[in-house]
């Protein structure tokens, strides 16, 4: 599922799950096969981003997106980018159109906020965010951490990784403790009772059980009529995946299907739960915590976790990035939306309000590296002029739709933008804006029950055909 639809796995790596250094290994050999390096300024970063040609109000007012629905307007507005260099020299580059593939897991940290005497200030240790320690290496990380007592803030991914480190260096001479705020689905793998639980969620009858951002009334009852199906699998599959968690207490208070529907749940590091039984890793459940001279102050205990080291493995802030990017108010205004919304970007890649730019890689699902491969497809196919996007009322509308969809089975975690229970029908609406076929498999019983996965898309545009819409 992690590839590129036209560039496949080598055959010699056989695990399901590869190595960070394999992953690195494959991605390099992808960019030498595609001649990608020779177009990258290694050290070069964008600090700022203006547009000019067209003022601000004019571009408010357009009903056209880019004021004709085309990818780069009528000629009257250029981006311009201020790239700075390893030493801090800035030039300005001139860009008929934009793509912003920063992704939403680096850059801008999302730091935990403190009353006065309660933070990192007052603290005799060291505090650092998990982006930090990445940048580290493992060698430097190692060092860090050895001999240390370690407390991680967290229950994800980053927060995951760091304590298994921790727990390797040290054992259970230092255990690593993590405090945890919020209860995550956190899996052994994919199976549910011996059956790959791909087969129930990465198929097209998996989406029949679910109300789609445009689907018509046909669909909307089977998605009804269907409701109940969907609730027994995914019980069944809480009856699964809770066994390790509920000798902890750490089955989540939020459903496995709203974890799944906004791409939060997650397989955990090896070993992780025969970590926690030997004490290696410890868990402290806390809603709240703050920091005091020895350590951290988490609800429940009388004294703090006395802690050398704390490391925030609370995430990101992906669309502040987004938004950073622009030195306009304009654009930063409309770039994200507000809390209240999701991103809002028509097929996943074009904000209605801001023309000449694209984002590949904001949205999330189960491989990021697949839908920003297929987005790029579609970005290419709307650049060369195969297709015109929908005016800004429509395109607007369609966010909202989506909004919608997500709000309903995504919770709180709306905008995280997650396409993940719906993949197959957002790729159908790539497919069918390029002149694809969406239907990629062989007979009626393939296309319904058979996991669609990158190598479905390859040779995606050889049959494509040009229209408008």
């Amino acid at each position: 599922m992690y590839q590129y639809s036209d560039f496949p796995w080598p055959e010699s790596v056989t695990e399901e799950f590869p190595s960070h250094r394999q992953v690195a290994a494959y991605l390099d050999a992808y960019a030498r096969h595609f001649g990608v390096l020779s177009c990258v300024r290694f050290g070069h970063r964008v600090v700022g981003m203006e547009y000019h040609g067209v003022g601000e109000q004019a571009m408010a007012a357009w009903e056209e997106w880019a004021g004709n629905d085309q990818a780069f307007g009528s000629g009257a507005g250029e981006w311009r980018l201020s790239v700075a260099d390893a030493d801090g020299h800035v030039e300005t580059h001139k860009a008929d159109f934009v793509v912003l593939c920063i992704g939403m897991f680096s850059g801008v940290p999302d730091i935990p906020t403190f009353p006065a005497g309660k933070g990192p200030e007052v603290f005799d240790g060291q505090v650092i965010h998990s982006m930090d320690y990445a940048k580290m290496g493992t060698s430097k990380a190692k060092e860090m951490i050895r001999g240390k007592r370690v407390t991680v803030v967290g229950y994800m991914k980053s927060a995951l990784d760091i304590a298994t480190e921790c727990a390797e260096v040290n054992g259970t001479a230092h255990p690593c403790t993590m405090v945890v705020r919020t209860k995550h689905w956190i899996v052994l793998d994919y199976s549910v009772w011996g059956i790959n639980g791909k087969n129930f969620t990465l198929n097209r009858f998996s989406e029949l059980l679910i109300h789609k951002p445009g689907e018509g009334l046909l669909l909307s009852i089977l998605a009804t009529l269907l409701t109940p199906l969907r609730w027994a699998f995914y019980k069944l599959a809480e009856s699964y995946y809770s066994i390790p968690m509920k000798k902890h207490g750490m089955v989540p208070d939020h459903s496995l299907f709203h974890a799944l529907a906004a791409a939060f749940i997650y397989v955990s590091p090896k070993d992780h739960y025969k970590r926690l039984e030997e004490g290696s890793i410890m868990l402290k459940k806390s809603k709240t915590f703050s920091l005091c001279k020895e350590g951290v102050l988490v609800e429940g205990e009388p004294s703090p976790v006395k802690s050398d080291v704390v490391i925030f493995g609370t995430g990101f802030k992906g669309d502040e990035k987004i938004k950073d990017m622009f030195t306009s108010e304009y654009f930063r205004n409309v770039a994200i939306g507000s809390e209240s919304t999701t991103v809002p970007l028509y097929r996943e890649c074009i904000n209605p309000k801001i023309p000449q730019l694209a984002v590949i890689g904001y949205s999330d699902t189960h491989s990021n590296i697949y839908a920003s491969d297929i987005r790029a497809k579609w970005l290419a196919r709307f650049l060369d002029g195969s297709f015109r996007l929908p005016n800004v009322a429509a395109m607007q509308k369609d966010v909202l739709e989506w909004e919608k969809y997500m709000k309903r089975y995504c919770g709180r975690y709306f905008r995280r933008s997650s396409i993940m229970i719906l993949n197959t029908w957002y790729n159908d609406q790539l497919c069918r804006d390029m002149g694809c076929n969406p239907w990629r498999k062989k007979g009626f019983f393939s296309e319904l029950f058979e996991v669609y996965g990158p190598g479905d898309y390859a040779n995606l545009l050889s049959n494509s055909k040009s229209k408008e819409h």
